[in-house]
C-alpha cells in the first residue's frame, strides 16, 4: 500500500503543469472528455507498464544503494524540471486517426522520456514492486489529467501553473534530499557495522 500511495502522490505532483496534462487539456477542447480520458488511460497503462518493468529489473543488475541514490537525485531533478516547466508542442495537431487513437498515440509518445515516466521507473526500482507502482502511477495520471481536463473545460483557459509548479517542486526536492540523507545514513551505519567486525 505504501508503494501504491507513494507512486500516486508523486505522479500527481509530477503531472501538474506537465506537457502531458496540457496535452490532455488541449484534446478536451477538441474531443468529448470521455474519449480523451479513455485515450489517456490506455496510453498510460501501456507506457507505465513498460516503465515499471524497466525499473523493477534494475535491481537485478545494480545494488540497491546506488538505485536509492539515483532515485533521490532524480526526485531533485524532477523538482528542478517542474520549476522550469514544459511547453505544449504540436502533438495535439495530429488527427489522421479517430479521436480515441489520436489521443492515445499522442499521449503515449508525449509520455516517452517525460518526467512522470522517469518517476515511474525510479519508484519501481526503489520499491521493487511492479503492480502497486503501476497501479499507483496510472491512478495518479488519471487523477491529475482528469483534473486538468475538468478545469480546462470549466475555465476554458490554461490553469495558472505558478503555485502548483513551486509546490510540487519543493516537495520533490525535499523528498530527494531526504532520500539522499537516508541512503547515506544507511550506508554509513552499514560501513561502521562492518568495520567494527
Amino acid at each position: 500500500m505504501t508503494a501504491f500511495l507513494t507512486a500516486l502522490v508523486f505522479v500527481v505532483l509530477a503531472e501538474m503543469g506537465d506537457k502531458t496534462q496540457l496535452l490532455a487539456m488541449a484534446f478536451a477542447t477538441k474531443y468529448p472528455w470521455k474519449v480523451v480520458m479513455k485515450g489517456v488511460f490506455v496510453a498510460t497503462v501501456f507506457n507505465h507498464l513498460l516503465a515499471v518493468v524497466v525499473g523493477a529489473y534494475l535491481n537485478e543488475f545494480i545494488p540497491l544503494y546506488y538505485i536509492q541514490i539515483a532515485a533521490a537525485l532524480s526526485f531533485i531533478v524532477f523538482g528542478l524540471w517542474t520549476i522550469r516547466g514544459d511547453e505544449l508542442r504540436d502533438e495535439a495537431s495530429d488527427s489522421r486517426h479517430g479521436p480515441f487513437w489520436t489521443v492515445a498515440i499522442a499521449f503515449f509518445l508525449a509520455e516517452m522520456g517525460d518526467k512522470t515516466q522517469f518517476a515511474t521507473i525510479a519508484l519501481a526500482a526503489q520499491f521493487n514492486a511492479i503492480i502497486p507502482i503501476w497501479l499507483g502511477t496510472t491512478t495518479g495520471m488519471m487523477l491529475a489529467d482528469g483534473l486538468g481536463i475538468a478545469l480546462g473545460i470549466v475555465l476554458n483557459k490554461k490553469i495558472p501553473e505558478k503555485t502548483m509548479k513551486w509546490g510540487a517542486a519543493i516537495i520533490f526536492i525535499a523528498f530527494g534530499l531526504f532520500g539522499l540523507y537516508e541512503a547515506m545514513a544507511v550506508q554509513a551505519s552499514g560501513v561502521s557495522v562492518s568495520s567494527s567486525f
